[in-house]
This record gives structure tokens, C-alpha cells and sequence, in this order.
């Protein structure tokens, strides 16, 4: 059997996966609510390819030094913890404002998003399905794995910064745009109870 026979059922996995809520696409959605598509791009690309790089990382044996280096894995949950409620502070604090040129709020940058990968919990345990259950031993069918994700992430991703672009018009004074800042942060920190279950 090879990824290929599988590829329906990848297809599907990755549509599910990509779609749902996570760190990644609440982060997009208030990036689009706050700054607008146009200046999310880089972060869209940066989610994107940094998420398919990560796929080619462990398909291709990082996922091995979790079984090499036991505490490797327990260090990786504590970083991701400690980044993500970071985030959502900055998020919850953020100035409530849709005018784009007050304060020093911006937008995620391409690098930032890419290196968010590896702290993204939900990014680790779709990574680590996806090789486990898609891959069988050959760095191609790594790379068809990371190509589908890529495929099927772009319009995933463009459609949360959208939708969040969309919410602009809704959130017209401070306080809403406040309310709704505090709210995805809320969303982001909820995100951490499978890892949090875990430890």
C-alpha cells in the first residue's frame, strides 16, 4: 500500500484538520479582524509552508528523537504552553483600535509564522498522525503528505483571515474590538487543554 491508495482518506484527515479551530486559525482570524487580509499574508504563507516543512521534518525522523531523547518531549509541551498563553495575552491586550496606525500592534510576520509551527500543539499531533498514518517508510510519500496539507491549507487558512477581515465591519468601536480580542485569546488559551491533559 502506498499514500497514494490512501489519498482519499488523507484528503479528508487534512480537510478536517486544516478547517477546525486551532491556534493557527484563531490567530489568522484576528489578525484579518485586526490588521485585514492584505497585511495577514505573509502570516497565511508563513502558517502554510512552515506547517508543510514541519511534516517533511518529522516524516522524514524528527518524530524519532521523542523516542531518543525521552524529556525532549515534556520540554516541547512546556515551550508551546508558555508561547501560547504569551500570545494570548498580547492578543487580549492588544490596543482596540482598527486604526491601523496607532500603537505598535502588527500583523505576524512570514518567519514567525513559519517557527510558530513548532510550538503549535495542534500542528505536533497533525504531524505526527499524518506520518504515522500516511506515510510507510518513503521520504516521497512524505513529500505527497506535506504537498496535500499545503494544497488544502491555503484555502484553509485564506478563509479565516477573511472571515475575520469579514467581522471588521462589526467591530466599528473599541470596546467591540476589545471584546472580540479577549475573546479569541480565551479561544487560544481553551486550545492548550488536550496538551495541558496530557502532562
Amino acid at each position: 500500500m502506498t499514500t497514494l491508495d490512501l489519498l482519499p482518506a488523507l484528503a479528508g484527515f487534512a480537510f478536517v484538520s486544516l478547517i477546525t479551530p486551532g491556534p493557527n486559525n484563531l490567530m489568522l482570524m484576528t489578525s484579518g479582524a485586526n490588521f485585514g487580509v492584505s497585511r495577514t499574508v505573509p502570516h497565511i504563507w508563513g502558517v502554510a509552508l512552515g506547517f508543510s516543512a514541519m511534516i517533511v521534518a518529522v516524516g522524514l525522523g524528527l518524530s524519532g528523537l521523542f523516542h531518543a531523547v525521552p524529556g525532549s518531549q515534556a520540554v516541547l509541551k512546556a515551550a508551546s504552553v508558555a508561547y501560547l498563553l504569551w500570545l494570548a495575552w498580547r492578543i487580549a491586550s492588544s490596543d482596540p483600535h482598527l486604526d491601523e496606525a496607532k500603537g505598535n500592534a502588527r500583523p505576524m510576520t512570514f518567519l514567525e509564522a513559519c517557527a510558530f509551527q513548532w510550538v503549535n500543539p495542534k500542528g505536533w499531533a497533525m504531524a505526527l498522525t499524518a506520518c504515522a498514518a500516511y506515510t510507510f517508510g518513503r521520504s516521497t510519500e512524505v513529500v505527497t503528505v506535506a504537498l496535500v496539507f499545503l494544497v488544502l491549507g491555503l484555502p484553509s487558512v485564506w478563509a479565516w483571515a477573511a472571515l475575520g477581515q469579514e467581522m471588521r465591519r462589526f467591530l466599528t468601536s473599541p470596546a467591540r474590538l476589545r471584546a472580540f480580542n479577549v475573546t479569541m485569546a480565551a479561544l487560544l488559551v481553551a486550545t492548550l487543554w488536550p496538551i495541558l491533559k496530557a502532562i
